[in-house]
């Protein structure tokens, strides 16, 4: 019979026999090898090529590698939780340092012995090394299937799925619905660490570069805060999940989900506008930062309107117009133009226009055209007046270079991001990280002239540029609000959609905008009519009431 031949991408060719699996040709590969691409598709190991292709391995040092060891350690752990203690519910959470956070939905008390009994199965798990079997089961199969094992999260995203088929992970006691790949076997696990975060867990992966696992846990309590605060809006929602979210819409129920979800936002800048307030004797200067597409500027236009309400007349300042010119601007490591760095701004001309303001003086604040990346040749003539708060937007707005000779006791602190509440089910989460790069795909498609491909090949950048510049200041901020909405996605989805699939096979962004297209197809759209045209999500999708 003939061989298939599959190319690697130093063009070295490897001959497969019929039958044969991408994990029996793996052996041979450098690296744990924990998932592949054809033709540029995400598969597991288990699929056996039938064509020739163009083969790339999946292994630890990638994003996609790491994204997988992480999705099959969580599997590890609910199997183990499933094994060990039946009627059980552990419900996954957001990310913390280089890992996730878990709690207990039926209140176990989570002490040390506790998680070293879990982490024990969880190495013999690894020590047996098990394979992860894989199936593909018709929809009305798998709403059975999970409804026989009261899994309600899974059988509700089953049943709203928009394939025929859906891939069902099963190993020992455990099972789980997965969009993408899982390792071929357990025994690809063998790094983690279970540590104590009240009232839940961390589990800590290894990182990339040496594959071994930080046992240290930054300062994030502040942020940790916010992400419970997102919990108990899911409940007052009723949305903790996908399928959730999916079922209401079927049942055209979201206006009312998305009515409460903008109140609850309104209402939460109106008590942060309170606490300015209450400190507008001495405080001159709000600073509001957070990373790329949290929404801070329609933020700051709510901001605004609340501090009105009580009387306080803001001055909006935004650091985005404070870009030097795209030719000017710094490159990073890729040779890429890093507009997240700090030099990618005129801090000379900032620091002394944010001076002479504060000082009470007119300043020409310039305009930064996105779409030519030059400063606009026209100028608006600004100044603070007594009664004033100068309000400042960007995302160094809080690194202390930027506000250096401004007294620290006339300074208010905000940190602004998009956390998403939102999980795909109990034991599969959504990414903060997808649901920003989607907001800026659609955003910068629209208003900054960029195609999907090119934000999306951009985007590490900027996640480099944030774990400069942005994630070391947010624990100092005086309070923290989060911008996700719980029905943005389903919002998102046609948006972003189309542009995703506008990427050819042949570009470096196709695997990115592949994986991207599977997770939105989990969500039932939702019409952008929908949207009010005050939310944050307006300055992303358009036809948003403030002017920008």
């Amino acid at each position: 019979m003939p061989k298939i031949t599959l190319t690697l991408p130093d063009n070295n060719k490897i001959a497969a026999l019929p039958g044969q699996s991408l994990f029996e040709l793996s052996r041979g590969a450098s690296g744990l090898v924990l998932a592949a691409r054809l033709d540029g598709d995400l598969v597991p190991l288990d699929v056996v090529p039938e064509r020739d292709a163009r083969l790339e391995w999946v292994t630890y040092g990638e994003k996609a590698g790491v994204e997988a060891y992480q999705r099959s350690a969580s599997f590890i752990l609910n199997m183990a939780v499933s094994e060990l203690f039946r009627n059980t519910r552990l419900v996954i959470g957001h990310s913390i340092s280089f890992g996730f956070y878990y709690d207990f939905a039926c209140g176990i008390p989570v002490t040390q012995e506790l998680l070293n009994e879990i982490s024990a199965r969880m190495h013999e798990i690894s020590t047996r090394d098990l394979p992860f079997r894989r199936r593909l089961l018709p929809r009305a199969e798998a709403v059975d299937f999970f409804a026989g094992r009261a899994m309600s999260d899974s059988r509700r995203l089953a049943e709203h799925f928009p394939g025929e088929t859906l891939q069902v992970y099963e190993c020992g006691s455990f099972a789980n619905l997965e969009i993408y790949p899982l390792a071929f076997s357990t025994g690809a696990v063998s790094r983690f660490e279970l540590k104590s975060y009240s009232p839940g867990f961390v589990m800590l992966f290894p990182e990339p570069d040496d594959f071994t696992v930080n046992s240290h846990i930054g300062k994030t309590r502040k942020l940790f805060q916010i992400y419970q605060e997102s919990k108990e809006w899911g409940n007052i929602l009723g949305v903790s999940d996908v399928g959730r979210l999916d079922q209401i819409i079927a049942r055209d129920n979201i206006s009312e989900i998305i009515k409460v979800a903008e109140a609850l936002h309104e209402k939460k800048i109106a008590r942060i506008a309170d606490g300015i307030s209450e400190r507008r004797d001495d405080l001159r200067l709000a600073l509001v930062t957070g990373p790329s597409a949290a929404g801070k500027t329609t933020f700051c236009k709510r901001l605004s309107a609340q501090l009105q309400v009580n009387g306080i007349r803001p001055l909006a300042l935004s650091m985005d117009n404070y870009f030097v010119d795209r030719e000017s601007c710094p490159l990073d490591e890729s040779g890429e133009y890093d507009f997240e760095a700090v030099e990618a701004l005129d801090l000379d001309l900032f620091n002394r226009h944010l001076s002479d303001l504060l000082e009470g003086r007119e300043v020409p604040v310039p305009r930064f055209d996105f779409e030519t990346g030059r400063r606009a040749p026209e100028h608006r003539l600004t100044w603070l007046e007594d009664d004033q708060v100068l309000l400042v937007e960007g995302i160094h707005a809080l690194n202390p270079r930027i506000s250096v000779a401004v007294d620290e006791h006339t300074k208010f602190r905000i940190y602004i991001s998009a956390l998403t509440q939102l999980t795909i089910n109990d034991h599969s989460r959504i990414s903060t990280t997808d649901t920003r790069m989607l907001r800026r795909m659609v955003r910068d498609n629209r208003y900054r002239n960029y195609s999907a491909a090119e934000t999306l090949k951009r985007f590490p950048s900027v996640i480099r540029g944030e774990r400069r510049n942005t994630y070391p200041f947010q624990e100092n901020a005086d309070v923290m609000f989060n911008s996700a909405l719980v029905y943005e996605l389903a919002v998102l989805r046609d948006l972003a959609v189309p542009l995703l699939e506008a990427i050819p096979r042949d570009d470096e962004a196709y695997p990115e905008a592949q994986r991207l297209r599977t997770f939105l197809r989990l969500f039932r759209p939702v019409a952008a009519d929908e949207v009010p045209p005050t939310s944050i999500l307006r300055e992303f999708i358009g036809g948003s009431s403030f002017r920008y």
